[in-house]
């Protein structure tokens, strides 16, 4: 129960389960915008995107 775990966990397990909503929301664009392309086909645009999305360019979190 998220209510009982400290509150940097939760925070924690909020964050990846908003990530994982965004990239399934996109695989659902790929599918409206490609209704023919193969499973493969769309996981190749989604790993494309992930990598070269404003932002992935280096990286997602700060460099030191």
């Amino acid at each position: 129960d998220t209510v009982l775990m400290e509150p940097a966990r939760a925070r924690f397990e909020t964050t990846l389960d908003l990530w994982a909503t965004a990239v399934e929301l996109r695989r659902q664009a790929f599918r409206r915008e490609h209704p023919a392309a193969s499973d493969d086909q769309i996981e190749r645009l989604v790993n494309q995107w992930l990598a070269h999305r404003p932002g992935a360019e280096r990286g997602d979190g700060p460099r030191g």
